[in-house]
């Protein structure tokens, strides 16, 4: 069971133009990007910045959520924080990169855990 990666998120009206300056910003390209229709999402990855671009409407159930952790094991993670007295958030769903889950941690931060699956 281990984090992977941690990515901080940026929430952007327009993907365009924020993923143009953090890529002038961070000096590399794009590494994930793609269209998550269910949500009315964007979503694009920058070294450890998390882009997600959408309407104010489409965004704000997701603005609570401080960073996500990219994880090996998600399942066991998903046990582990519960047992630990974090509160489900979003349950395990099946997304385009592959699974995920968010959770309220015991000090009221919310975090997402994603596990990307080849």
């Amino acid at each position: 069971m281990k984090i992977l990666r941690t990515y901080i998120r940026v929430y952007a009206y327009d993907m365009n133009e924020s993923l143009k300056f953090y890529e002038n910003l961070l000096g590399e390209r794009a590494s994930l990007r793609f269209k998550y229709r269910e949500t009315g999402l964007e979503l694009a990855a920058v070294g450890n910045v998390l882009i997600l671009a959408g309407s104010d409407q489409d965004l704000e159930p997701y603005r609570q959520t401080k960073a996500t952790f990219q994880v090996d094991a998600i399942h066991e993670f998903y046990d582990y924080l519960l047992k630990f007295g974090c509160k489900v958030v979003r349950g395990l769903t099946q997304v385009p990169t592959g699974s995920n889950f968010t959770v309220r941690h015991p000090d009221d931060t919310v975090f997402e855990y994603v596990e990307h699956h080849a």
